[in-house]
């Protein structure tokens, strides 16, 4: 047997952490990594690379794994840090790696070498290297997986010499896992005696409980301490089913309209979220917050927060540890949350209200399906018309903000995600920064839908710049791009929608494949917050 290469050590590595799916967009300084491609490797091609790592992003929130995502050199991975970014926010365990120029070359700064390669995509990695030798190149992959997967877990960088690839390497076997940290019992306990002595309790839960898969613990915890319970502002992903008595609603990202949705209460448990996320600021809240408790495995996150008592650990830790120590309640002990009445089903019209047709994607989609959302203008309209129901990753959007996760996500999200049917809901100004992922769906042939809402303008910007005090912005109007021939071009089959009977054929004929929908709405916008 000959001397083992950097290639050989580092595909045997991967095979033990199970990275055998590979998201990439290729350049020469990868081919040396590509070259030789095992059968029991797979390749998922997207054509840029912002694209490659939100479809990376949508694999691994689906799967609740790490994700491998390959890039080029400086260039590409400069096209992707948009995509890095969300990434970061949305903690996302993700290794990417990047080709760089050889070390031969790199000292004279060459064609398409990077400079400083490990600084690039600082800060939006909690780990970024350059290996100082060939040798070390598979350590460093193994280095970042285990950063990577430790909570708070996030996307990690590692930039790899192209001539590295060739050189003698010794293997790096995998290391397990990192176990996630319990909080400390006394803070635990603390939390517990709270709730018990708490009339009017309040969870607001994050991205953190359905990520670590305690939905349903939560929902008995909630059921037990008759807690009403809110969605944290703009959370990136279903923490409570919308369909629950005690589910009360989403708090907003101002100040004082969020002080006053909790006012009613006197104690606020802040699940696996920041406390609080914020879009727009008109002003301090009149009333100070109830007594809060804060769960959360970032110290960063803790540190911020304005008021309330940090517990430090994992959600999954805590959620099972105060539900050991919580009393068992009783139905008369607790005042049932304030809920108003669910608005009325939209009624069909010409042009298409948002709201009817989110209300009739709802009606027609299985209950089971993965449903990521990139429609920021949208939002309230999901609310009140889409609820979802899941209580294992069936919601998925972007915690940044930074468009152009929502398309990449859902092609990831359907190839990760088993036979579950995928559906995108898209603004038309959002699907256009990353509308090449529709190619992808079509050549692993994805089992998703894109419906992509086109009310032919960036309202979002709009509504809340005029919210604002802006005037007469420019750069807001949009329209004229025809989706559904986009999508054919891309050999994705697609229809164009512009009326209710248009919008029921099409939800009775379509089949499990990729299929993109251009659903024509009208102007008319709701205030976000």
């Amino acid at each position: 047997m000959g001397e083992r290469t950097v290639r050989d050590v580092t595909r045997e590595l991967l095979r033990g952490l199970g990275l055998t799916t590979v998201f990439g967009n290729p350049g020469t300084t990868e081919v040396p990594f590509l070259t030789d491609w095992p059968d029991d490797f797979r390749y998922v091609l997207g054509l840029q690379e912002s694209v490659v790592v939100a479809m990376a992003d949508g694999y691994a929130q689906v799967r609740r794994a790490p994700v491998l995502v390959n890039l080029h050199s400086a260039g590409g991975v400069g096209h992707a840090l948009g995509a890095v970014f969300t990434a970061y926010r949305n903690r996302t365990p993700m290794i990417v790696t990047a080709g760089q120029q050889t070390r031969t070359l790199v000292f004279d700064e060459p064609f398409l070498g990077a400079t400083d390669a490990a600084t690039f995509p600082k800060p939006y990695v909690k780990f970024s290297y350059e290996p100082a030798s060939a040798a070390d190149v598979p350590a460093a992959i193994a280095r970042a997986h285990q950063v990577a997967m430790t909570p708070p877990q996030g996307p990690v960088f590692v930039s790899i010499p192209a001539d590295d690839w060739d050189r003698p390497a010794s293997d790096v076997p995998p290391r397990p896992v990192t176990p996630g940290p319990a909080p400390d019992p006394d803070a635990v306990a603390e939390l517990a005696a709270a709730l018990d002595g708490s009339e009017r309790p309040a969870f607001v839960v994050g991205p953190a409980v359905d990520h670590d898969g305690v939905v349903p613990e939560l929902v008995e915890l909630a059921e037990r301490t008759r807690a009403a319970v809110w969605t944290a502002p703009l959370s990136p992903r279903c923490s409570f089913p919308e369909d629950h008595p005690r589910f009360a609603g989403f708090l907003q990202p101002e100040r004082r309209l969020l002080a006053a949705e909790l006012a009613a209460h006197d104690l606020v448990v802040v699940w696996g979220a920041p406390a609080f996320t914020y879009h727009v600021y008109r002003g301090e809240a009149e009333a100070e917050l109830p007594e809060m408790f804060l769960v959360h495995d970032d110290p960063e996150v803790l540190a911020r927060a304005r008021r309330g008592r940090g517990v430090l650990g994992t959600v999954a830790h805590a959620v099972r540890g105060v539900a050991e120590l919580v009393g068992p309640g009783s139905p008369g002990e607790r005042v049932e949350p304030a809920r108003a009445a669910g608005p009325p089903r939209p009624a069909a019209s010409t042009p298409l209200s948002a709201a009817y047709v989110l209300a009739e994607l709802r009606a027609a989609w299985p209950a089971d399906a993965v449903v990521v959302e990139e429609a920021p203008s949208h939002r309230n309209d999901l609310h009140d018309h889409f609820p979802i129901t899941s209580r294992d990753g069936g919601f998925f959007a972007c915690a940044s903000g930074a468009l152009g996760y929502g398309i990449g996500a859902a092609v990831g999200a359907a190839i990760g995600g088993s036979s579950r049917p995928v559906l995108a809901l898209l603004g038309d100004g959002s699907s256009m920064y990353g509308i090449q992922a529709v190619w992808s769906a079509v050549r692993e042939q994805a089992p998703v839908t894109f419906a992509i809402l086109d009310n032919a303008r960036y309202a979002a910007v709009a509504v809340l710049g005029e919210a604002g005090g802006g005037r007469k912005l420019p750069g807001v109007e949009l329209g004229g791009t025809d989706f559904a021939a986009l999508a054919r071009s891309l050999g994705c089959p697609a229809t164009t929608i512009s009326t209710p009977a248009e919008l029921t054929e099409a939800l009775t004929t379509l089949t499990q494949g990729p299929h993109l929908l251009h659903i024509k709405v009208g102007a008319e916008q709701r205030h976000l917050y």
